[in-house]
């Protein structure tokens, strides 16, 4: 490598964000310490095996940190031309996923692998945004045009409808709010938006009707009654909202949690996790984890408003949105205000698949804030 090149270099990594890695892996910290508490009723084994819960997602982030130096290594604009050949394979492995996937809960969602699970539709978030920006930008950036407005959504539409009907209303949203935030950040008309609403609230009845499964239809109605169905449909609602207010202000104390221990609490290393966080830390530990949120999200924000080009500013919104949106709908489940969906807590709850890819995208967040300056438009 030349001189200049070498030099090249290091004034990218100068710019790498610290700030923003960090924090992930304080969330990534925080999670395991969690994760360990919600684990020690239900996993007895030993402790340096990789079955144990938190040995197996400390080897998941160290991976999936990896992969974020990797990625930001790379020029975001190289991502950006395979961005066609990504989302076909998001494509291909959202359709394998329906003869072959492994079901869990009433819904398929994952390919088992043996010692791994592997959830296309997180990798298909990633394919999605890129394929966004891309188009997005080669339009000039500007959704004001109906057929530049009706492309974007052809291009979510049918991942949108894949990850649907396995079903999977959590990430359906989430690929909703990442269309509606980007073509946002691209200047749609606002009588665009408001058309579209009005189509969607027209359609909502037809699919309540048609295409909700029975088992959304029991999780949407115990929000208004849990005690409805306490034993099935409204458990989980009723054990998370006595798990987080009976934490209070400070909290049982770590692994004093009753609900949790005593494994009233399901699925508590996953969709519930935040109840472990209110239950044992309280009030104040909810409030750190929120902070540590807000400090990644704005770190987000800043390589929105500093990128060089305007694919590099959709992208980095499209993440953002993405960790937002999932962040928002899990702690949302966890105080019984939105129907229970599966959705992953970002960085905190266990899963690979979902920690690996939120990696990658502060990756392509680290390589635009990186070459920012590179791609600068005056």
């Amino acid at each position: 490598m030349s001189r200049f090149g070498v030099q090249g270099s290091l004034r990218a990594w100068d710019r790498f964000d610290a700030i923003l890695a960090l924090t992930a892996l304080a969330l990534v910290g925080y999670g395991l310490v969690l994760i360990y508490s919600g684990s020690l009723g239900s996993y007895d084994g030993p402790t340096a095996s990789i079955e144990n819960p938190v040995v197996r997602q400390g080897l998941f982030a160290f991976i999936a940190v990896g992969a974020m130096f990797i990625i930001s290594r790379l020029d975001y604009h190289v991502l950006l031309h395979y961005a066609w050949w990504l989302y076909g394979a998001s494509i291909l492995l959202l359709l394998v996923l329906i003869p072959i996937g492994q079901t869990e809960f009433g819904s398929t969602r994952w390919f088992d692998l043996g010692p791994i699970q592997f959830q296309p539709s997180e990798f298909a978030k990633i394919a999605t945004i890129l394929l966004l920006a891309r188009f997005l930008s080669e339009q000039g950036g500007d959704a004001r045009d109906l057929r530049v407005l009706g492309g974007s959504l052809a291009i979510t539409a049918p991942v949108l409808l894949l990850v649907f009907i396995q079903p999977d209303l959590g990430t359906t949203i989430i690929f909703a709010a990442i269309w509606l935030g980007m073509v946002v950040v691209a200047g749609i008309h606002r009588r665009h938006l408001l058309f579209l609403g009005a189509i969607f609230i027209a359609i909502l009845p037809f699919a309540w009707t048609f295409t909700v499964a029975d088992y959304q239809i029991e999780r949407i109605s115990v929000l208004l009654d849990a005690e409805e169905d306490p034993l099935d449909a409204g458990y989980n609602p009723i054990q998370s909202q006595i798990a987080v207010g009976s934490g209070q202000l400070l909290g049982k104390g770590l692994t004093n949690g009753e609900q949790t221990q005593l494994d009233f609490l399901k699925v508590k290393t996953k969709d519930f996790i935040f109840s472990v966080l209110g239950e044992e830390l309280g009030f104040v530990g909810a409030m750190a984890l929120f902070a540590l949120f807000i400090l990644l999200l704005m770190r987000g924000i800043r390589a929105a408003q500093i990128a060089g080009d305007i694919p590099g500013q959709l992208i980095a919104a499209g993440i953002v949105i993405t960790i937002l949106m999932q962040a928002y709908i899990n702690i949302a489940v966890n105080l019984s205000i939105f129907p229970v969906t599966g959705l992953p807590l970002p960085f905190v709850s266990q899963g690979g698949s979902s920690l690996v890819t939120l990696f990658l995208g502060l990756g392509i967040i680290q390589s635009i804030v990186m070459r920012h300056r590179a791609y600068r438009q005056f």
